[in-house]
C-alpha cells in the first residue's frame, strides 16, 4: 500500500525532493529508497542528478536536493 501512496504523491506533484517525501510520510531514507528504487526500476519515476551545487548555496542538505520526478502515465 505505501509503494502506491508513494507513486501517487509523485504522480501529482510530479517532481519531489526526498526531504519532502520524509516530511510527508513520517519516514527515513532509509526506508524510502527501497521503495524509490522499486519505482525506479518499474519504470514510474526516476532520480534526476544531484547538482554539485546550487546556485551560490553552500549548506543545501543532501536529501532536499535529492529529487524524483514522475515519468510514468498522466496523473
Amino acid at each position: 500500500m505505501i509503494l502506491t501512496e508513494i507513486q501517487d504523491f509523485i504522480g501529482n506533484y510530479r517532481q519531489v525532493s526526498l526531504a519532502e517525501m520524509k516530511l510527508h510520510f513520517h519516514m527515513d531514507e532509509g526506508t524510502l529508497r527501497p521503495m524509490l528504487k522499486k519505482l525506479v526500476k518499474k519504470g514510474r519515476i526516476r532520480q534526476l542528478p544531484i547538482p554539485e551545487k546550487c546556485d551560490g548555496c553552500i549548506c543545501c542538505h543532501s536529501d532536499a536536493i535529492e529529487l524524483y520526478e514522475w515519468v510514468g502515465m498522466s496523473y
